[in-house]
């Protein structure tokens, strides 16, 4: 029995269909007799909208409470797609960041992981359960929540990916794979078929918007390879 981590971007999970597409295609690949761990993002602009609510209310939002506030995007998408799993008759659970063990520091809105006690993922997969984590998240050394900052839901599966040995790390966004330039705006622009992590890490510092450059270097620290489907 494999495990594979997959990562379902915000376009992937932004309204109910979508939630339930996901949750069929977690299924088919749970069905081929794999370990199933999802780290999801928030629904379409949600991360936005909550930025726009906090400084409706405050010009300088406490760090704190701020990346509070905007973990619970990704909570609110990982409950949706484990209940979408609970409907198609699958056993499923949705964990937070640090019920997931990730732990980070406390560089409020930009923090990097510290450490992942895998210890209750494990548990739950013994247990036959698919698992959808909420990326973009962790639990500081004080018991606070902090954020990887944008795009850090590819850093979350990635960093899974890496400490739990997994067979597979997708990471499933809204074109289908990496190009020489952004095929909505280049036409022209070329799928390849595989790329290197030193020129992914450059492309996506240049400000390519496929990967973000943490979960990039992580999975080249961690000769984690990542497939974007």
């Amino acid at each position: 029995m494999s495990l594979v981590v997959q990562k379902y971007g915000g376009s992937s999970v932004k309204d109910v269909n979508r939630i339930k597409a996901v949750a069929k295609r977690v299924a088919e690949h749970y069905d081929r007799g794999n370990q199933m761990v999802v780290v999801v993002s928030a629904m379409g602009d949600t991360t936005d909208e909550l930025i726009d609510l906090a400084q409706r209310i405050s010009a300088q939002p406490e760090p704190r409470e701020m990346d509070l506030l905007l973990s619970t995007g990704e909570l609110i998408s990982s409950a949706l797609v484990t209940m979408a799993l609970h409907e198609l008759g699958y056993k499923a659970v949705a964990l937070s960041g640090p019920q997931a063990g990730i732990m980070t520091d406390a560089t409020y809105s930009k923090a990097k992981i510290s450490a992942i006690d895998p210890t209750r993922i494990k548990r739950e997969l013994d247990e036959g359960r698919i698992v959808i984590v909420a990326g973009f998240q962790g639990l500081t050394d004080d018991q606070d929540v902090a954020t990887l900052g944008r795009g850090g839901s590819d850093t979350t599966a990635v960093a899974l990916a890496a400490r739990m040995r997994a067979a597979a790390c997708e990471i499933y966004t809204d074109v289908d794979g990496v190009y020489t330039a952004d095929p909505r705006l280049v036409p022209e622009a070329r799928k390849l078929d595989t790329i290197s992590f030193e020129e992914m890490l450059e492309m996506a510092q240049m400000g390519a918007r496929v990967m973000h450059p943490r979960a990039v270097e992580l999975g080249e620290i961690y000769d984690m390879p990542i497939t974007v489907r």
